[in-house]
C-alpha cells in the first residue's frame, strides 16, 4: 500500500519491472525484464491501476499511474499498448526478445488510471477512473509538492482499430455524469441481465464528494447507456479486487463473487457487521446475486486466508464454459468440483488499518497464486469419517506449515492455528472445500519456536493435530 508522505509514495524503486509466466499445474515460473522496451512503454508497464482487456490473443493495456523518467514526475500514461500474449509467453519462456510482441501508441484520451475497460459487441468501454499527475499528498493538491487530480466522470466508448501492425481509434464518444460516474478503483463485472442482454455492473468504488468514503450504490452499463440500480447498496468489498462472474440460464440468476480487498464494512469473529469509516483491508469473500425479477442480494460466503485481494485479478482457466466477457456458464459445468481459475497478485496487509502507520513494511505484493474451485451445493452436509480415516494432517518445515484436509464430501471447513494451550492465534481457512485431499501451505516464520495446534471444523467433525515450529 502506498505511503502517505509525498517523497515516499509510489516510489519508482519499488516498481515491478519484469513480466512473468506462471504454470500453476507444474508450479513453474519464468520471467523477463521489460527494460528492453521503448522507455515510455517500459514506464507504463510498471504503473499501477491501469486498465486492460484481452481480445483473442491480444491484451490491450490503457493508462496507469507511476513515475516517468521522461517527464521526471509521476504521471498518468496517455497510452494504448497491445501485447501478443502467446508470443510474449513463448519469448519469456525461451529467453527471447519481448519487444517484437509489444506495440504502443500515444493518445491523450487514454490518460486514465483506476478506471475499467470492458467490451460489448466489439465496442470498448472505458468507465470511470481519473487523471492524476504529480506525487500523492494527503494534504491536498495545493499543499507541498501539489498534484493534479481530474476524475473522468465518464464512460468512453470507442473501437480499437488493429490490423496486427498499426493501432488506432474510431467511433469515439464520451458520456459524462459528474454525479454517478465520479468513481475509481472499483470492480466492473460482466453481467447477464434478467432480460438476457449482456453488459456490466459498476460496483461501489471511491470517493464520495462529501467524504473519503466508498460509494455504496451500483450502476448497470448496457450497450447503449447506463442505469443507477435502485434499492441496492453494496456494503462489502468496495475497492478493486479479484472477482468472478457466473450465470445460471436455467435460474436466470447472475452471481458476482468478490475476493477480499478493501471495504468499509466487514463481519467480526462474532458475525457482527462492523462499519469502519477508515475503510480497512478485509478478508471477506462476498457474493452479489441478481435474480430473475431484477432484485439483488449481498451475502458474505467465506474468507480469504489473510488480508488479501486488493488489486488482485481472477484469471479463468480456458476450459471453463463461458458466456460473454468471461462469465462462467454454471449450467454447462460437469462434476461437483470445477477448477474455475486462479487469483494472482494484489496486496497482502498485516493489519486492517495501516494507512496512518504505514512505513512501507506493513504490506507487500503477494507472491502466492490461489486456485479457485467451484463446488456444487448438491450436498448439504459433511459426513463423519470412519474411525480409521484421518481428515486432517499437518507438518512444518523451513518455516512453512503444510496442511492436508481430506473430506468425504464437499462442505464448509474452518481451519485455525492455536498455541499449545489451545488459545487462538489466527484463522488459516474458512471456505467451502471439495471432497478429497486438499493441500495448502502457510508461512509461519513469524511464530516463536515451540509446539502449536491446527484445529479443523467441518460440519459435525472436529479434528486437531499438533506440530512443532
Amino acid at each position: 500500500m502506498h505511503r502517505r508522505q509525498p517523497f515516499a509514495a509510489f516510489l519508482a524503486a519499488d516498481n515491478n519491472t519484469s513480466a512473468y509466466v506462471v504454470n500453476p499445474q507444474t508450479q513453474q515460473v519464468w520471467s523477463a525484464s521489460l527494460s528492453t522496451l521503448p522507455t515510455a512503454v517500459f514506464m507504463q508497464l510498471q504503473s499501477t491501476n491501469l486498465e486492460h482487456q484481452q481480445v483473442g490473443n491480444t491484451l490491450y493495456i490503457i493508462g496507469g499511474y507511476g513515475y516517468s523518467t521522461i517527464a521526471a514526475d509521476h504521471i498518468t500514461h496517455p497510452r494504448l499498448t497491445a501485447i501478443d500474449v502467446p508470443g510474449m509467453i513463448t519469448a519469456i519462456k525461451n529467453s527471447q526478445p519481448v519487444a517484437p510482441h509489444v506495440r504502443s501508441i500515444v493518445d491523450n484520451r487514454m490518460e486514465v488510471t483506476g478506471g475499467y475497460l470492458g467490451i460489448l459487441n466489439g465496442t470498448f468501454l472505458l468507465a470511470g477512473g481519473q487523471r492524476f499527475v504529480g506525487r500523492y499528498n494527503p494534504q491536498g493538491p495545493d499543499f507541498g509538492p501539489g498534484f493534479i487530480q481530474q476524475y473522468t466522470n465518464a464512460i468512453r466508448r470507442f473501437t480499437i482499430e488493429d490490423d496486427g501492425t498499426n493501432l488506432g481509434f474510431s467511433n469515439y464518444e464520451a458520456t459524462v455524469d459528474t454525479v454517478n460516474l465520479h468513481r475509481r478503483d472499483y470492480n466492473l463485472v460482466a453481467q447477464v441481465f434478467p432480460d438476457g442482454s449482456q453488459g456490466y455492473t459498476i460496483f461501489s468504488g471511491v470517493f464520495q464528494y462529501g467524504a473519503n468514503l466508498p460509494w455504496l450504490n451500483t450502476i448497470d452499463v448496457s450497450a447503449t447507456g447506463y442505469t443507477v440500480v435502485p434499492n441496492f447498496e453494496q456494503l462489502l468489498n468496495q475497492y478493486h479486487s479479484a472477482h468472478l462472474p457466473a450465470y445460471s440460464v436455467a435460474d436466470n440468476r447472475m452471481s458476482s463473487v468478490f475476493f477480499g480487498g478493501i471495504g468499509r464494512y466487514y463481519f467480526d469473529a462474532n458475525d457482527q457487521l462492523i462499519d469502519d469509516t477508515n475503510v480497512p483491508f478485509v478478508n471477506t469473500i462476498s457474493r452479489v446475486e441478481r435474480f430473475a425479477d431484477g432484485s439483488m442480494e449481498e451475502m458474505a460466503i467465506g474468507e480469504m486466508p489473510a488480508l488479501l485481494g486488493s488489486g488482485a485479478e481472477f484469471i479463468p482457466v480456458p476450459t471453463v464454459p463461458m458466456i460473454g466477457d468471461n462469465i462462467i456458464d454454471l449450467d454447462a459445468l460437469v462434476g461437483d468440483t470445477i477448477l474455475a481459475g486462479h487469483i494472482v497478485g494484489g496486496i497482502q496487509s498485516t493489519a486492517r488499518n495501516i494507512f496512518f502507520i504505514n512505513d512501507g513494511t506493513q504490506s507487500d505484493a503477494t507472491t502466492r497464486v490461489f486456485r479457485v474451485l467451484l463446488v456444487s451445493e448438491s450436498t448439504t452436509g459433511v459426513a463423519a469419517p470412519s474411525p480409521a480415516r484421518t481428515a486432517l494432517q499437518a507438518s512444518c518445515a523451513s518455516g512453512e506449515l503444510f496442511i492436508t484436509i481430506d473430506l468425504p464430501v464437499a462442505g464448509m471447513a474452518e481451519v485455525e492455528l492455536l498455541d499449545s494451550s489451545g488459545r487462538f492465534v489466527r484463522r488459516i481457512l474458512k471456505a467451502r472445500v471439495p471432497s478429497g485431499a486438499q493441500r495448502m501451505r502457510t508461512d509461519v516464520r513469524d511464530l516463536a519456536p515451540g509446539a502449536y495446534l491446527v484445529k479443523m471444523r467441518a460440519g459435525d467433525m472436529i479434528e486437531t493435530v499438533r506440530f512443532v515450529r
